[in-house]
Formats: C-alpha cells, structure tokens, sequence
C-alpha cells in the first residue's frame, strides 16, 4: 500500500529566502545553507553537514518567501551524540542574535523541544504546536544543547533539517475563483 503525502505536510525548503538564512556561531567548511541547498531530507550518503563552531550552540535563521504554516520539524544526525538536543523556536522576528535567546525563560518561545537520539537518527517528524506557527515569515531556531553534554565542549552536528507544512496562499479558499458559464 502507497503512502500518500498530506496536503498540510509538504516540504517548505522549496519555499525558503536563500539570501536571508544563516546561522550563527557555524563552522565556515560546515554551514547551514549547505544542508537546505539540495532540499532534500534523505541524503543519508550526503558528505555536507552543519557543526557549531566555538561551542555546541546554534542559532539559524530560516526566512521564507511568503508565509508558511508549519506542522512538523525534521531534524536528522549521522552522529547521535553531536545531534542537537534542545532547540528553542522563536517566529518572526526581523534579526536575532545570541543576547536574543540566551538564559531567556522557556515561557518567551514559540516552543521548546527535547529531541532523542532516535528523533535525529531516524529523522522523526516532531509535530509543533500548529497555533502558534500559523502565519511564519521567518523561523529562528536556538540549538542550546546537543546529547554530548551540555552544549558547551563539543561541536552540535545537523545533516539534514526539513520543515513540513504549507504555504499560507495554498490553504486560501479559491471557491469564489469559479469560471462563470458562458
């Protein structure tokens, strides 16, 4: 039996501003742009990742050509104990940097998720809460930690990341657009 794709689950990586995103604190050899460049989440023989630099902190921001509305984050790792463990989102917000979300109350993020070691290794969707990213112009993701430890000695590895959802235009009602009969 197929398995058949949900209208509302989509990938969004077709939909992102290349020129906007980056991330802070990613080695030069090793960036984020690298990852969502292909837009392909099953890229397990991909040699291009992104690790963190001085610690194992991240913060990437993700711009979108239009606004999206997001159901599912993926989140994948060749390497289970350099996988990102904590990450904090926040949406909408022009520019940020670390000052931004550093020792910041969990209560001032759109979510907070605690990912596993099967989460990353088996790119798990995470389901965020649909209410809150209903209407996304850009989306920050604050790695605090990965599963080494406490984020601070060793780097943070991502090999693939995927949002899942759908552009806000696709989900407007077009029953009005009917072609009148001639």
């Amino acid at each position: 039996m197929a398995t058949t794709t949900k209208p509302d689950e989509v990938s969004l990586l077709e939909h992102l501003d290349m020129s906007q995103i980056n991330c802070l604190n990613e080695q030069p050899d090793h960036d984020f742009k690298s990852i969502v460049a292909s837009k392909n989440i099953n890229l397990p023989e991909s040699s291009t990742y992104l690790a963190s630099d001085a610690d194992g902190q991240l913060l990437i921001n993700i711009h979108f050509n239009q606004a999206v509305r997001i159901r599912k984050l993926v989140v994948r790792s060749k390497v289970p104990d350099n996988g990102p463990k904590t990450l904090k989102l926040l949406i909408n917000k022009p520019a940020i940097d670390f000052v931004d979300v550093d020792g910041v109350a969990d209560s001032q993020f759109s979510q907070v998720l605690e990912l596993s070691k099967a989460d990353i290794t088996e790119g798990k969707p995470i389901a965020l809460r649909f209410v809150r990213f209903q209407s996304v112009n850009s989306l920050h993701i604050f790695v605090e930690s990965n599963h080494y430890g406490d984020g601070d000695e060793e780097e943070t590895r991502i090999d693939a990341i995927d949002l899942l959802g759908t552009p806000v235009e696709a989900t407007k009602d077009l029953s009005g657009l009917r072609q009148e009969e001639h």
